[in-house]
């Protein structure tokens, strides 16, 4: 299978895509709710039009925590290898770095999802 994403990709980094992409999320979410409200910018911008931009920043962390965990399958070798990778090799050492990679991303997917229901009940900024 000829991929379009080179296997150089893969190195120590991708380690830390998913979790990163999670704090990214995190961070801008609370920001932007602090900012919008304690600045009252609710005459200037919709409440409902800050919602939407943060949905949709939120799609593309998933997307982004998505193609980690892609990249993170293809290097434990498609699950081709059973845990613990364990042995002094540098084909377990990959192992080991996907696998790892692939349950960060699983766990930073769940974290944004639920950093995201409150965009779907806040309502407004209250005083």
């Amino acid at each position: 299978m000829k991929s379009v994403i080179p296997r150089e990709v893969e190195s120590l980094w991708t380690l830390f895509t998913a979790p990163t992409v999670w704090a990214l999320h995190f961070i801008v979410c609370y920001a932007t709710f602090a900012i919008f409200c304690a600045r009252g910018l609710a005459s200037d911008i919709s409440f409902d039009t800050v919602r939407l931009a943060l949905a949709v920043f939120t799609l593309l962390a998933l997307a982004m925590i998505v193609l980690s965990a892609y990249l993170a399958w293809r290097q434990w070798g498609f699950g081709s290898g059973d845990p613990p990778h364990d042995a002094p090799t540098r084909k377990d050492r990959r192992y080991f770095q996907g696998f790892a990679t692939l349950l960060l991303s699983g766990l930073s997917f769940v974290a944004v999802a639920y950093m995201a229901i409150p965009l779907m009940f806040i309502a407004e900024c209250q005083p």
